[in-house]
């Protein structure tokens, strides 16, 4: 579908017809003194609503999960030592 320009007073005329026409997929610019100013756009669809814990029991991360190393630890606290405040 083409885009359509209409000026603000045709715009405030027709703007249910106006609508209609975005709703079917059209593309409708408003302009005033012939430059455009605002564009008539479809409403987004709504989201789907989310569930919180919806994935719960269906991931396993595993068992091979490793704590905190001494090693790692001391190498960040000697590299945050070293950096200037």
């Amino acid at each position: 579908m083409a885009t359509h320009v209409v000026n603000t007073h045709e715009a405030k005329t027709r703007l249910s017809e106006l609508i209609r026409e975005v709703e079917e997929g059209g593309d409708v610019i408003v302009a005033r003194n012939g430059t455009p100013v605002a564009r008539i756009i479809p409403w987004p669809p709504r989201r789907p609503q989310r569930v919180p814990g919806v994935w719960a029991g269906k991931v396993d991360h595993g068992s091979d999960t490793v704590g905190p190393d001494d090693d790692v630890t001391e190498l960040f606290d000697a590299a945050a030592d070293t950096v200037d405040p």
